[in-house]
């Protein structure tokens, strides 16, 4: 006999294209009804991309008509709109109420120096007069706490929702504040795409220019669950001058592509090294930064140097943009904080 049950366990099988997790467990089901022989499913993909829907639908339709008493399979799917005007609600329901633009940091693998990128953008733009937030999606290994130099737990408002701390103008949510001291977070996927969704919609907000997401490393739970919860404004892509990174790099900006995310640009960091004598020192080797972004077809953002100040004030908990504002290398990121508000306005 068919059953819901039946039904959303066959759906199982199938794994979103590009990823090793199922549809069922990104959410993407939202309805299952049978009426005697027929089955319908209506899908909920916040990807606009007609061939990752036509991809999952043709899967649907196969697993589904293999089922014993299946007759006939119905699949609906709801996209964003992909035409200025066009109303979706779907699309609505992941815009963030008071919140004008979301913006992911992302890397393709991690010591890149991806979250020292983030929290300096952040207090780059907050210098710049804008009303930012800082929500950092390493669930696994939060370091925008220290980074940014506070520990204190979100308080909680009269509606239930977390209340986020604020330093230098930011106002911050990470999982670092929930854990005591080196606990780890052992978790799988589906917890990882509740907290991030908690996180988003759990937080009190309030009016904000933007909203920086750093995410951690890769192209797992923890990006796809973000584009499922909120509709992105774009991808900020960092990046060191190596081939190591770059190859990486380029398989985060087909991510992004996947689920119909444009990308605002790359930054490249650790481009160079200046030694006391004045001498440029190119460790990382130099330039790759630009030539990706070149054959992307995409903006280069800006190259942050490699300076001791940077990392000390991460350490410090005072980024460079706040510690010392006049710096080079915090000169560099306000310069892309700039930019990113201009490219976007």
């Amino acid at each position: 006999m068919l059953t819901q049950d039946g039904v959303k366990n066959a759906l199982r099988e199938i794994k979103y294209p590009g990823y090793s997790r199922d549809i069922v467990s990104f959410g993407l089901v939202k309805n299952i009804s049978i009426q005697g022989d027929a089955v319908n499913v209506s899908l909920g993909l916040t990807s606009g991309n007609a061939e990752v829907a036509a991809q999952i639908k043709q899967a649907i339709e196969a697993v589904l008509k293999g089922l014993p008493g299946v007759g006939s399979v119905h699949v609906e799917v709801l996209q964003p709109a992909t035409a200025a005007g066009s109303a979706n609600p779907w699309t609505h329901q992941n815009r963030v109420a008071g919140i004008r633009h979301v913006v992911a940091v992302a890397s393709g693998k991690g010591g890149v120096g991806k979250s020292t990128v983030s929290v300096n953008l952040a207090c780059a733009l907050a210098q710049l007069g804008k009303k930012v937030g800082l929500l950092d999606c390493d669930i696994y290994g939060p370091s925008i706490p220290l980074m940014m130099g506070i520990h204190e737990r979100p308080t909680v408002s009269d509606e239930e929702k977390m209340i986020p701390p604020s330093r230098f103008g930011v106002k911050l949510m990470s999982m670092g504040f929930l854990l005591d001291g080196d606990q780890p977070v052992i978790w799988r996927g589906p917890m990882i795409m509740k907290t991030i969704q908690q996180f988003v919609g759990s937080v009190e907000w309030g009016e904000l220019d933007f909203l920086l997401v750093d995410l951690p490393p890769g192209t797992g739970d923890a990006q796809l669950s973000l584009c499922q919860t909120v509709q992105l404004d774009g991808g900020v892509v960092v990046t060191t001058p190596q081939e190591a990174s770059l190859g990486v790099v380029r398989k985060g900006i087909a991510m992004f592509h996947k689920v119909n995310v444009p990308i605002l640009g790359i930054v490249e960091n650790m481009s160079y090294f200046t030694t006391p004598s004045g001498d440029r020192v190119e460790i990382f080797g130099h330039g790759g930064g630009a030539s990706e972004a070149q054959r992307q077809g995409v903006p280069l953002l800006g190259e942050i140097p490699l300076f001791q100040e940077i990392r000390e004030g991460g350490d410090k908990g005072v980024p460079v943009v706040m510690g010392a504002p006049e710096h080079p290398s915090a000169q560099a990121f306000i310069m892309i904080a700039r930019t990113l508000d201009e490219n976007l306005k």
